[in-house]
């Protein structure tokens, strides 16, 4: 099959910033000793086949440039499924293998994979399959962090996390984590693995303004472990940024047409709260995102931010973001309009 003109095996191979560890600041993940940059890159959206790989080449090659080394993904992401690992490890073999140690490279199995009783869940046997698979498309041997995504109703949880023991010992992955477990599982999930010695690095939940769902129990738990959080969609899917402040949704925005986020989120109440969100942002001299980022990252149960970025600007953006420090002030003006603590807006 001919090579397309924009894949990135045609170009030179990318040397890298050598000031790439001057900007982002780190924190540790917990009690570990792994530190990780406070704003990490998620190829959950943008880095399908739905975009050119110039383009996801740019920002990711941006984003180890500017310390932004750790990079989330999974094995459904795309469009189509596995195809952001797959453009990952173009752009690795490409460009980035020579600074493979310098990389953080997470990537997760739980939701829908492939079809038939095997490509979804929590089982030993989609676990084990799905990472050999993600391997295979990444262009790598092991990944800093292999995550089970959700908690499985109808696989028992000890299972699970056996799984996932013996996938460390195997080498394929340095550590695991879990993603959208709630507190009591995430509880269980850790005595299971420590008694087997095998840590729980990092939890990953989603964290916004506008879902503080983790503050209730969650957070207090990790603390109690001390084990790190990556948080998702720091963001809300778009909805923490200026894009809809005026109540109208561009045809080409992410409300127009994605699954996770569509134009009955632009309600009166929504208007209200990004509204007064923008006149602190402003009053501050920085943007809604970095007002959001900068909040989310103020608690140091936070390790780090993962966003996404369909363009480099983005990254430096939230970087930017990842230096502030809020004024007790703006954190207390912002609960007015930030969803009330342990919930989600409506």
């Amino acid at each position: 099959m001919p090579i397309a003109a924009d894949d990135p095996r045609l170009h030179a191979p990318h040397v890298a910033s050598a000031s790439r560890y001057d900007d982002v600041p780190f924190l540790r993940a917990g009690a570990s000793g792994v530190k990780l940059p406070r704003i990490s890159l998620g190829l959950w959206q943008n880095f399908g086949r739905d975009r050119s790989i110039e383009s996801q080449r740019e920002i990711l090659l941006h984003a180890f440039d500017r310390g932004v080394v750790h990079i989330d993904l999974a094995n459904n992401y795309g469009p189509p499924y596995g195809a952001a690992e797959s453009t990952f490890g173009t752009v690795l073999d490409s460009d980035l293998r020579r600074y493979r140690d310098e990389l953080f490279v997470t990537s997760k199995a739980g939701y829908d994979m492939w079809p038939g009783p095997y490509g979804d869940g929590g089982s030993r046997k989609y676990l084990m399959r799905s990472l050999e698979q993600s391997l295979t498309r990444m262009r790598t041997d092991y990944v800093d962090v292999f995550y089970s995504h959700r908690v499985d109703p109808e696989t028992p949880i000890e299972e699970t996390m056996q799984a996932l023991v013996d996938i460390v010992r195997s080498g394929k992955a340095l550590y695991v984590g879990i993603s959208n477990y709630p507190a009591p599982l995430a509880r269980r999930a850790h005595e299971l693995l420590a008694g087997e010695g095998v840590r729980l690095l990092l939890h990953q939940p989603r964290y916004s303004l506008f879902d503080r769902t983790p503050e209730a129990e969650l957070f207090p738990l990790l603390r109690e472990l001390q084990v790190g959080s990556a948080v998702f969609s720091p963001l809300t899917q778009g909805l923490l940024t200026g894009k809809y402040i005026d109540g109208v949704v561009p045809a080409d925005s992410r409300a127009a047409g994605s699954f996770f986020l569509n134009e009955s989120a632009i309600t009166d109440d929504y208007l209200r709260r990004i509204r007064g969100i923008d006149a602190i942002a402003r009053e501050a001299g920085v943007s809604i995102p970095q007002l959001a980022i900068a909040w989310v990252l103020r608690d140091p149960v936070v390790t780090t931010a993962i966003i996404g970025a369909s363009r480099p600007a983005q990254i430096d953006d939230a970087i930017g973001a990842s230096r502030l420090e809020l004024s007790t002030e703006a954190i207390e003006a912002l609960e007015e309009f930030a969803a009330p603590r342990g919930a989600a807006t409506a």
